[in-house]
């Protein structure tokens, strides 16, 4: 019964395998959020069962050695057809809107895999059940096997899969461990074992014709690096005339950063953080600031050139983003900037040291993939007992003005700690239209207007970074739904969800 068991614990393990790596693999085309994880779970279930369903016809009439080895066979290439499927059809919109879209490429894309793997376990069951008078003990033993199979699966890929091999590769891998499993279960039953090498003759095949495009770089993820947390790649691109570089990290263009300058920025919200810092940053030497999440460090770049004596803390919870900042993006070896590798909750539950900021800034949201536990008061209080006395929290949001629902929710959340909150944007950014990018400033001191208009007057008025005016915000905050974000309430994807409705790519 150990081969049984086996074979389980095998087509578990790898069908967890392809659920955990269709996370990352979806990420750079349609992002990471809930509805992106609730297809790929709900699409894998659907192919599991409907696999067990079929499985258990297969198994009352073809139950064999040779048949549980096509099972693997075709298995191994349905796993392979991730890589091709997924070459042919993201970037196609098929008249759909985001939403849908998101569950047409996870069925195009993981359901025949998760279908064949399914098949195994009623087949396997079917041949150990030799002895009725025992089948409890021995299905029992064989579901056991399958569920410690998906257990290691999930723990292997999110621990260490990912980062040692990339998401293409573990495909690779799991494909060639079903079909060698399924070869060798063929080739072991030598009645039927020529019939198997006509079946095994087309998977390989298969095979060979995927290897030969991998091999000329065809079904490569679009990633630079894949680490545990994004789809990181660096563009060469220009900006105002110079040289610059783009991190994008998963679907999200995070920064452009221009390696030799460190005052240029361009990007939306990193100019609105420009123009409240400055109005703010007299009287504050040495002046304390903290950033939560690094992107490509340009705004932690220019506090360090523009207050020389300023300490800059940076909690970025992935280490690869730090190190594509020091070898690409113009982060010096010998920056005063602190770097800590944290969840940036835990960290500063957790860290030790008392120090307070002038300024915190907010930089861990990924454009509609944003961390929940980042928006709730709770985290709001954590965030107000390491402000000073007059301490500014900044944090971007990207959402519809009219129409939206996140953008007022946040609001709400730090109008529960803060006694002055705003919100900002660019110019008529306020009207409603398409998304945009807005800045949120919460302080137990009032916004210094004066600082704030003598500065944004050099800008052209269409870039102006612009408050809602109080009467507009009260109104604002308190219309619709006016949902406060908590821990035990912050549905942040479902307030999201008119945007993924809307959105066209």
């Amino acid at each position: 019964m150990w081969i049984s068991c086996l074979l389980a614990f095998i087509s578990s393990a790898c069908t967890l395998v392809i659920e955990i790596i269709a996370g990352r693999i979806m990420a750079p085309y349609i992002g990471v959020s809930l509805y992106t994880w609730t297809s790929i779970i709900g699409v894998v279930l659907a192919g599991i069962s409907g696999g067990n369903f079929f499985g258990g016809f297969v198994a009352d009439r073809y139950a064999s050695r040779r048949t549980l080895g096509l099972i693997f066979m075709a298995g191994g290439v349905a796993s392979l057809g991730i890589l091709v499927i997924t070459h042919a059809i993201v970037g196609t919109t098929f008249g759909l809107s985001f939403l849908p879209r998101i569950v047409v490429y996870v069925t195009a894309i993981f359901f025949l895999p998760s279908f064949v793997l399914g098949m195994v376990s009623p087949v396997v069951v079917r041949l150990a059940l030799a002895n009725l008078e025992h089948s409890g003990h021995t299905v029992g033993t064989i579901y056991a096997f399958s569920t410690i199979g998906s257990i290691v699966g999930t723990f292997l890929t999110g621990f260490y899969l990912i980062s040692w091999l990339g998401t293409r590769t573990i495909v690779w891998l799991v494909a060639i461990i079903l079909l060698v499993t399924g070869i060798i279960l063929a080739a072991a039953d030598a009645p039927r074992r020529k019939g198997a090498l006509v079946s095994t003759a087309l998977a390989l095949v298969i095979f060979a014709a995927v290897a030969v495009r991998w091999a000329a770089g065809h079904y490569v993820a679009p990633c630079d690096i894949e680490s545990n947390y994004y789809c990181i790649r660096v563009l060469e691109t220009s900006q105002s005339g110079h040289a610059a570089r783009m991190l994008m990290l998963d679907r999200l263009v995070h920064s452009f950063v221009v390696p030799d300058d460190p005052f240029a920025l361009d990007y939306g919200y990193e100019r609105a953080y420009l123009n409240l810092t400055q109005a703010h940053a007299t009287g504050r030497s040495p002046m304390d600031t903290l950033f939560i999440g690094a992107g490509g460090y340009s705004f932690p770049r220019y506090i360090e050139a523009a207050y020389p004596s300023s300490t800059i803390d940076v909690v970025e919870i992935d280490p690869a983003v730090i190190a594509v900042a020091r070898e690409r993006l113009g982060l010096s070896t010998a920056s005063r900037i602190r770097s800590f590798n944290r969840d940036a909750r835990v960290f500063l539950m957790e860290w030790t040291d008392p120090k307070k900021y002038d300024f915190i800034y907010g930089d861990a949201f990924n454009d509609l993939s944003v961390p929940y536990h980042l928006t709730t008061v709770e985290f709001n209080r954590i965030i107000a007992s390491r402000l000073k006395a007059n301490g500014i929290y900044l944090s971007n949001i990207i959402d519809k003005f009219e129409g939206g629902e996140f953008l007022k929710a946040e609001a709400n959340a730090l109008r529960a700690v803060f006694p002055h909150v705003y919100i900002f944007g660019r110019s008529d950014s306020f009207q409603p239209f398409d998304r945009n990018t807005y800045v949120l400033l919460a302080s137990r001191a009032p916004l210094n207007r004066t600082a704030l208009d003598a500065i944004t007057s050099r800008d052209e008025p269409s870039l102006r970074t612009t408050p809602l005016s109080v009467d507009r915000f009260n109104a604002y905050v308190t219309s619709g739904r006016a949902i406060t974000l908590t821990d035990d309430f912050v549905p942040v994807d479902q307030l999201l969800a008119k945007l993924f409705v809307e959105r066209g790519n």
